[in-house]
């Protein structure tokens, strides 16, 4: 019940094999310092065996343009359509991966698994984040990367939300009228 929560496509790949796409609702962050991060999948979907055997993936943020992708992604299986051409995604090379990530996300997480925790339902993979792609279209001319303008999606007891209002940022609700914030961020 801990919801919305993101709605990320995760690549991965097998070498000398197509690239493959699984929607994920259950990722997160679970540390600053080495980044890590972590997604949640069933041992029968066809992605958990290339991500076991190859140890790495990479987390795409979505966005609204993507819902419908988003979704395809998690509903059909890589073992019977090429997602990446169906979709007509484009794969795209990051950085310290095989895996590909995808052109068309604001954002790709290239990550290497350093755990795979054995849960239930749903296996936990613990990966370490080695490098991370920004869509320079929503960099602005002095270099700020703006991704709240990207129309991320989240997903809420089976549907899909277009992120909204800011309501505020880390530390308005201490912050002294008139005191400039003291440059210090809250870990994410």
């Amino acid at each position: 019940m801990l919801y919305p929560v993101p709605a990320v496509m995760v690549s991965c790949q097998r070498e000398g094999e197509k690239p493959n796409i699984i929607t994920v609702a259950w990722a997160g962050t679970v540390c600053s310092t080495p980044a890590m991060l972590s997604i949640s999948i069933r041992p029968e979907r066809h992605s958990y065996d290339i991500i076991k055997e190859t140890r790495e993936f990479v987390v795409n943020l979505v966005t609204k343009d993507l819902a419908r992708a988003t979704d395809y992604c998690g509903v059909k299986s890589g073992r019977d359509v090429d997602k990446f051409a169906e979709m007509r995604l484009t794969p795209c090379s990051v950085e310290h991966v095989k895996a590909p990530g995808i052109e068309e996300c604001p954002v790709n997480i290239a990550c290497k698994v350093v755990e795979i925790k054995h849960l239930g339902s749903h296996d936990l993979f613990l990966a370490e984040v080695v490098g991370v792609t920004v869509n320079s279209r929503y960099m602005d001319e002095k270099g700020k990367f703006h991704l709240n303008d990207a129309g991320l999606i989240s997903y809420s007891h089976g549907e899909y939300f277009e992120l909204g209002k800011k309501l505020g940022s880390f530390g308005y609700s201490v912050k002294r009228a008139g005191k400039k914030p003291s440059g210090r961020r809250k870990n994410k």
